[in-house]
């Protein structure tokens, strides 16, 4: 049975060094912006497709955004940790690819989610309350306030939240190794030691289970689901039109 040991923050292969570089300036101007009175996040952040903060663009710089120390480090670190092998197996194109499939697979399950969740919820509200939080919401959110009305508050949090983090790439990196190398001991913390396979079930399951149970702990579990769901997509694709190149 093998260890998992990374080697040095040195020898990084291109698009780890280069996605590592990108995450840790944004979040560096994030903070000096933000002392400047500029929310970065409601420019780069992924909105809800309802929201008037909403752009397209933000499906890809999300990705950069973190929303805190510890959010940046367990991120970055994974993506060292996990990524630089992957990279080195596959290629930085390959890499790159599934990155950002992973990425943009975790906002799509999350919009659709969230989606969803909005439409249950103005079926039950006053056609005159919903409209009030589509046309002002947005306005009410930027400036750091909210209803007190407890379905408009919550309609207005769903729309108006943005979400950041490259989390559900890093989710896709996390089941491409569980995958590659099943075998390979994780230390989680550094002390307890876990088989990768076990690892991605695990995380996978507590994932969904969260989700589901829909905790407030303001955390986006299916977008960690859907970067996992379009990186499993992507490597049975992969998998598949080798085997048939091969035959």
């Amino acid at each position: 049975m093998s260890e998992y040991r990374p080697g040095g923050f040195l020898s990084l292969p291109p698009v780890v060094k280069n996605l590592l570089i990108i995450n840790i300036i944004l979040f560096v101007l994030t903070i000096i912006f933000e002392r400047m009175g500029i929310s970065l996040f409601q420019y780069l952040a992924v909105y809800s497709t309802q929201s008037q903060n909403f752009n397209p663009y933000q499906l890809i710089t999300h990705m950069f955004m973190h929303g805190g120390i510890g959010h940046l480090f367990f991120n970055m670190f994974a993506l060292w940790m996990f990524g630089r092998v992957l990279e080195e197996i596959w290629g930085p194109k390959r890499f790159f690819i599934y990155y950002f499939v992973c990425g943009l697979g975790a906002a799509f399950l999350h919009m659709l989610v969230n989606y969803f969740q909005i439409q249950h919820l103005i079926a039950q509200m006053d056609p005159g309350l919903v409209e009030t939080v589509l046309s002002q919401g947005t306005e009410v959110i930027n400036r750091g306030m909210n209803y007190t009305h407890g379905q408009m508050r919550t309609l207005n949090m769903l729309i108006n939240t943005p979400t950041v983090g490259a989390s559900g790439a890093i989710y896709g990196l996390l089941l491409a190794f569980g995958m590659l190398f099943p075998n390979a001991v994780i230390y989680i913390y550094f002390a307890f030691p876990l088989k990768a396979k076990y690892f991605v079930i695990i995380y996978a399951a507590l994932e969904l289970y969260l989700g589901i149970a829909n905790h407030s702990d303001n955390i986006a579990h299916f977008a960690h689901l859907g970067g996992m769901l379009f990186g499993l997509i992507f490597i049975l694709i992969w998998r598949k039109n080798r085997f048939n190149r091969w035959h």
